[in-house]
């Protein structure tokens, strides 16, 4: 019989050994976010060291892991670009608050309401952007900034890249990077031990050192000197509509991301499920410390979270270990940084952004639920044009329409005799949104013989229905002939 020692002993090292690989994975990807955000490197692995350590050791999901991610970075780069890279600071600071207080009043199981349409627009929205604004960096170019300006220039970006050799390597290196990430899944399993992330990194890495290619680096400016605690000046700016709206979308993203993440990570592992409210107070409690550190905002990261699963991970231990490294090598190897080449870092962050991108699921949606589809896609859509927030509120409202579209469903029954009155029958939800079909049926009855109205099958009458039969009524009876015989009735 197996002791309870030897149970814990087991785990123990099956944690460490998770914690090595859920390290791999998210040093690339914290480096990467962090570069493609527009601030410096290492505040991606603050982040990723709060994620770990901190969030890690709080009760919410057992295995889910933590850290920056590519779904908020359109979002953090605009917000960096608009305020300043000390405001951030503010806005994760006050976003984490505000997940703390939506956890307080156990509001994190109504973030599982929302349309997975709407979610999955999202996530196709953020990769979207993602892909077109690291297409510039893939080539060692700065992004004009909108989705719609990087579209524009794109012609632009294609002819620069055609006539420069030093654009043309690093899209080469950065190309390469991501054929060794696709390549690599295709591996035996125990190829797949080390992370696809990493290899790709490290070689792309390793060919730039080796050849001495002219492409461009990692800013490094050292652990300590990139952390910039928020001052009074950027509090201040809590004042300005735009900041509250961007602390609003931060938290709302930032939130559900999490909290969808959760509900993934369930499905595949059979230890306990999570406790949304407690997970949410969690995040709230992680975005908080990285605000006071002026890092990057977090959310729980479905790619850390399933290699974490993958690996055999029993505890929250891997998880709170794989901010331990994280910590090292931060403090031990800052200087490696200095020579990953950014083209590799954008073939990671393109690469995952193709992943979010529900190119297999559309097809199969269209066919079977086409109304979800065209949410979905408009989402996506609105988030390209306009911003993360306005496309997330465009695709809700659309949703909520659809939605009350398809359970606003109306029967109307038209019994024409040969004598005695017309026999008018609706049954079901009379809502507004059906209102045109009603009155253009009632409208079409002959106006000199009575109508009897039986409105007894309904279930739903809202007050814009009653008034406008209320009003047919008295327009019928009016223009009668003989008004005693012919008189509607409800």
């Amino acid at each position: 019989m197996t002791s309870p020692f030897s149970s814990l002993r087991s785990a123990l090292r099956t944690d460490l050994t998770s914690s090595l690989v859920v390290f791999l994975v998210a040093l690339p990807l914290c480096v990467g976010v962090a570069v493609a955000s527009g601030v410096p490197a290492e505040l991606g692995l603050v982040t990723g060291i709060v994620g770990g350590i901190v969030t890690g050791l709080l009760p919410g999901s057992s295995l889910q892991v933590s850290g920056p991610a590519a779904g908020l970075t359109v979002l953090v780069l605009t917000a960096v670009q608009e305020y300043g890279l000390s405001a951030l600071g503010v806005i994760v600071l006050a976003s984490g608050l505000l997940q703390l207080a939506l956890g307080a009043l156990r509001l994190g199981r109504f973030f599982r309401a929302i349309s997975l349409s709407v979610v999955h627009g999202m996530l196709a929205g953020i990769g979207l952007v993602l892909i077109l604004g690291q297409l510039y960096a893939l080539a060692d170019r700065k992004a004009p900034g909108t989705g719609t300006a990087n579209i524009a220039g794109l012609y632009d970006l294609v002819v620069d890249v055609l006539l420069s050799g030093p654009a043309l390597t690093a899209v080469a290196l950065g190309a390469g990077t991501i054929a060794v990430m696709t390549l690599w899944k295709k591996l035996p399993g125990r190829a797949q031990l080390l992370p696809g992330p990493l290899v790709a990194v490290g070689t792309a890495t390793l060919t730039a050192v080796v050849l001495d290619l002219p492409v461009a680096r990692v800013e490094v400016s050292g652990l300590m000197e990139a952390i910039q605690p928020p001052g009074g000046s950027d509090f201040g700016k809590l004042a300005e509509a735009g900041l509250l709206t961007t602390i609003v979308a931060f938290t709302l993203i930032a939130s559900a991301e999490s909290l969808f993440s959760a509900a993934a990570v369930d499905r595949l592992h059979d230890g306990p499920n999570t406790d949304y409210d407690k997970e949410l107070m969690a995040q709230g409690v992680g975005n908080t410390l990285c605000g006071l550190l002026g890092a990057l905002p977090m959310t729980a990261v479905i790619v850390r979270s399933a290699a974490n699963v993958q690996a055999g991970a029993r505890t929250k231990v891997s998880r709170v270990l794989h901010g331990v490294w994280l910590l090292l090598f931060a403090a031990l190897l800052p200087g490696a940084l200095g020579v990953i080449p950014t083209a590799a870092l954008a073939g990671v962050l393109i690469h995952a952004g193709f992943k979010l991108l529900p190119v297999k699921e559309l097809v199969p949606l269209w066919r079977e639920h086409r109304g979800e589809a065209v949410v979905l896609v408009i989402t996506a859509g609105a988030i390209l044009v306009t911003n993360m927030f306005e496309g997330v509120l465009i695709g809700l409202l659309l949703a909520v329409v659809k939605t009350a579209w398809e359970t606003s469903h109306i029967h109307i029954d038209v019994t024409d005799p040969d004598s005695g009155p017309v026999r008018v029958r609706i049954a079901g939800h009379a809502t507004f949104l059906r209102l045109p079909r009603i009155l253009d049926t009632l409208e079409q009855l002959p106006a000199d013989r009575p109508i009897e109205l039986n409105l007894a099958g309904l279930r739903h009458l809202d007050h814009a229905c009653m008034s406008a039969l209320q009003n047919w009524t008295d327009q019928h009876n009016a223009h009668t002939v003989q008004p005693e015989r012919t008189r509607a009735s409800a």
